[in-house]
Order: C-alpha cells, then structure tokens, then sequence
C-alpha cells in the first residue's frame, strides 16, 4: 500500500474539512515517533497551510538520525545522512534531494526560529512512514527498517541512554555491555489478567513468587531487549520501565528491566495486592504467557518446566460462531499501488480465497467489505465491522515505495494500531512470512483507519512489495495467493484456540 498515496489521501479529506488557504497550529498538536511522543515547542506546532501538513525540519531529522545544517544568509536548510544529503529552501516550492530537482506541494517557511516543511516530503526522502490524525492533531512517523545486508539506521529513541540492537530475523543480541544473549524481548501486554510476553528466540523463563510484597517474578536468562521492544515501550536510561494495570483490581503494576548484565537478564515482575494463582505456558512459540486466572502455582524459586500445549488465545467471551471480518483492500477507483499490475488485483482473489477456507470450518462465520471490483470508503469497511459485532479484523494489502526513491525493498509485514491487537498480529504473521518466503520485515505499529477505528483486534497485512519486481511475480502467483490464504486461516485458529 503506497504510503505517500495514503497520506494523499488524508491531505485531501483536511482539504475538504479546512477549504481556507492555512491553519495556524496550535499548543494542542502531536508528533509521535515509533510510539513515543516528541516534546515541541510552541513555535515548532505543525501547521496545516493549503492542505499540506507542515512538521519542524530539525526536530523531525534529527529524530530520523540525520544531521542538520542551517545557513542564515541564504535560508538553506542541509539534510546529511549516509550519503543521502536534502536541500531546502525558505519560501522555495523546489528542493534538492541528493542533486535532484523536487517539487514541494508547499514551500518552507519560519515560524519564529523553527522551518517548517511538508510532512509528505519527509516521508517520500528518508523512507519514513508518515500519517496525521486530524482529530487529534497528531503527526505519526514510523521509521524505516533496514533492508537486507544494510545497516541500522542512527535512531534516537527517547528517554533511551543506548539504541536497542535489532531484532529482526536473528536470534542472537548484544547486549550494552557487549555480553552476547541468545534471545530478545520484543513486546510485552496484560491481556485476560494475563501476561503475555512476546519473545525473538528460545528461552526457559525461571517463574516465581516472593511473598514479603506479593509479587510474581519472571526472569529470561541470556535475554535482552529487542530493538521492537523499545518501538512498543518506554525503557529509561537505567534500562527499565513498567505499565500500570487499571483494568484488573489484584494487579497495580509490571515493570521490567535488565536486572543482570553478565549473563543478560530480563527481570519481569507482577506487583499484586494480594497473593495470587498462576500457571505458566511457554511452547517455545514466540509467547510465554504467565496466566492469573489458573489454578496452580509454580513453586517458589525453582525453574518452572515448559508445558507442551498450545498457546492458550485470549478470551473472547462465548464460545459460539466468531465473525471474521475479510477486508480486500483497495478496489473500484482505487487501484491501490503497483506500476504493472494493480494492488486491488491481488488483493480480492487473495481474500475471496482466505474467504474460502474460512466458510469450511464449523464455528467461524465470515463477511467480506467487497466481493467484487468496488470500493467501500474506509469509514464503510470498519463501520461494517463494528455493525456486525466482528470478532476479528483483517485487511489485505501489497507495499510499495515511491518511484525514483533508491531503496529497493522486499518482504512482508504485519500492522496493528491498539495494543489488543498485537497478539493477534504476532500469530498470523509467523505464518503469513513462511508462506511469502519473503524477508521478515517484522510486526510494526501504524495508525491506520481500519485498524484503528474498528473495535475488534484489528490488523493490516503487507504481503509484500509491488514495486519489487521479485515480490510482484510471487504474490500474482495462484499457489501464493493460496498459501496466505492458508496462513491466515492458520493463524486464525491458532489466535482462536481452534
């Protein structure tokens, strides 16, 4: 799904809404960068001129991992980062990206000391996801992932003294210290009074109780956190965070850190307000979940041993039919993305044929946005959803990257918005990527519509790169289009129980 495409879109819906020639930003605007929010300044307040969102250059860069130069005498704003090198000019509509001529759909400008440039320029040249939230006048950035045989790109995270190492398709993570781990931590939730944590790599976690503060602890020999982790969650300079629980009255608090250096440790702990039961189920899956609702207790201090059953899913209430929601993305006048052949085009067969193998099993009913070459709004695909009171949400797509940029991507992802969605991704996308035989290119956070806005676990499948012409070939192939059919369903009834 063409990214810029996408921002387009939402340029002309603030358009339509704001038909004025500008919007003066206001103390109340947001930018978030990989899930952490950016501290601005008043002066540095996006702004909405002509339909075109403005960010502040410098902020917006630097967070990037570029360095920033700025000549006084001639306005010029030089952009630097591995051989890439940006120009711009104030009150210019034409910059320079690395000795090239591009348009801008407005020229920079100053507010106070701060340059203001087009949000969408940002994305297309460093590769940046972008989106605004005109509700909540928020700018949403997801950085790049480093291709195949690249390097990590110079990211700050913030309130982070060290950038995480990634995690993405490998097993083995260095540590601060230098100390090699054999597994990551990628994301943690409490879903069901249950802590699931989600694991890069195989480890037997060592589970216990102390009782002078009733508390669960859950250690991770040789593991650290993954790259992912510090995307999903906030870790201070002393290398530790916690969520605070408000939905489940014995649980007040979890909090992690890297409670040993040498071996590297993850220490997880369950601060309760009274003693409580648990179970432990770790199939070496990717998931070891630490269940409160269970009936038994492992003993204190001792390793708990791994249970060899499946990974129970989060409750979903009854146990009658669940309605699975097939979203074809795109269609009718929206082709979607793709130069030789159109992303609608294989999107539809591909969902048709998940639509398929759905309707043989006994206890999943499911409903389709489109069926045919038309085009339901976005507001029609996650209204219908929400109407039918769907259990589970998925829309189908293909990637792709703007014409003339020189990366070259090619993999599959899987993306969620709300965090009652992870799970959900993490289990098909184990799937979805050995029926692609794609690149990993990971489980990532977005703030798409469809995602956001249904009230369901919602996800966004990018089942690889139209502009890739390796990718391209693959997924018009019938045999692959039916092997993600039979991956989704996979995960399906695996996130189901079933």
């Amino acid at each position: 799904m063409k990214k810029f495409g996408f921002l387009a879109l939402l340029l002309l819906l603030l358009v339509l809404v704001h038909p004025g020639t500008g919007y003066a930003g206001s103390a109340e605007t947001h930018i978030n960068l990989d899930g952490n929010d950016l501290k601005i300044s008043k002066e540095a307040q996006v702004q909405i001129v002509n339909g075109s969102v403005m960010v502040p250059l410098r902020l917006v860069t630097e967070q990037l991992g570029y360095t920033v130069k700025w000549d006084n005498v001639t306005k010029t704003a030089t952009i630097e980062q591995k051989g890439t090198t940006l120009k711009l000019i104030v009150n210019n509509a034409m910059a320079e990206a690395s000795g090239k001529q591009v348009k801008l759909d407005n020229p920079p400008f100053l507010s106070g000391n701060t340059t203001l440039v087009p949000l969408r320029f940002v994305g297309e040249q460093t590769g940046t996801t972008v989106g605004w939230d005109n509700v909540t006048k928020t700018v949403y950035l997801t950085s790049p992932v480093p291709e195949i045989g690249g390097s990590e790109p110079e990211i700050t995270v913030p309130d982070t003294s060290v950038t995480a190492p990634s995690d993405n398709g490998a097993n083995s993570n260095t540590t601060t210290d230098g100390n090699t781990s054999t597994a990551a931590v990628t994301n943690l939730s409490f879903i069901d009074n249950k802590l699931i944590i989600a694991m890069n790599g195989s480890v037997t976690p060592n589970v216990f109780t102390m009782t002078d503060k009733d508390r669960i602890v859950v250690d991770l020999p040789n593991t650290s956190f993954g790259d992912s982790f510090h995307q999903n969650l906030s870790v201070g300079k002393n290398q530790s965070g916690q969520l605070t629980i408000t939905e489940y009255p014995n649980v007040s608090t979890i909090r992690y850190s890297l409670f040993s250096s040498s071996p590297s440790t993850i220490r997880i702990v369950i601060d309760l307000n009274s003693a409580n039961n648990y179970s432990v189920t770790n199939a070496n899956d990717g998931l070891i979940i630490v269940d409160l609702n269970g009936t038994s207790t492992a003993p204190p201090a001792t390793t708990v041993p791994e249970v060899p059953v499946t990974t129970p899913p989060p409750s979903t209430g009854n146990t009658d039919k669940k309605i699975i929601v097939i979203d074809a993305g795109h269609g009718g006048k929206d082709p979607g993305t793709g130069s030789n052949r159109k992303e609608k085009d294989f999107t539809l067969p591909t969902a048709l044929k998940i639509a398929e193998l759905l309707k043989k099993e006994p206890n999943i009913e499911v409903v389709l946005t489109r069926s045919d070459d038309t085009y339901p709004t976005l507001q029609d695909r996650s209204n219908l959803a929400n109407k039918v009171k769907a259990d589970l949400f998925i829309s189908v797509h293909a990637n792709s990257i703007p014409v003339g940029s020189k990366s070259n991507p090619s993999g599959t992802e899987t993306y969620y918005t709300r965090k009652d969605s992870l799970l959900f991704a993490q289990t098909v996308h184990k799937y979805l990527t050995v029926a692609t035989g794609l690149q990993d290119r990971g489980v990532r956070q977005a703030n798409y519509h469809v995602t956001r806005e249904t009230k369901m676990p919602a996800i966004l499948l990018e089942c690889g790169y139209l502009s890739n012409t390796k990718d391209e070939a693959l997924l018009f192939t019938v045999d692959v289009q039916n092997r993600i059919a039979e991956a989704v369903v996979l995960g399906i009834k695996e996130y189901l129980g079933r």
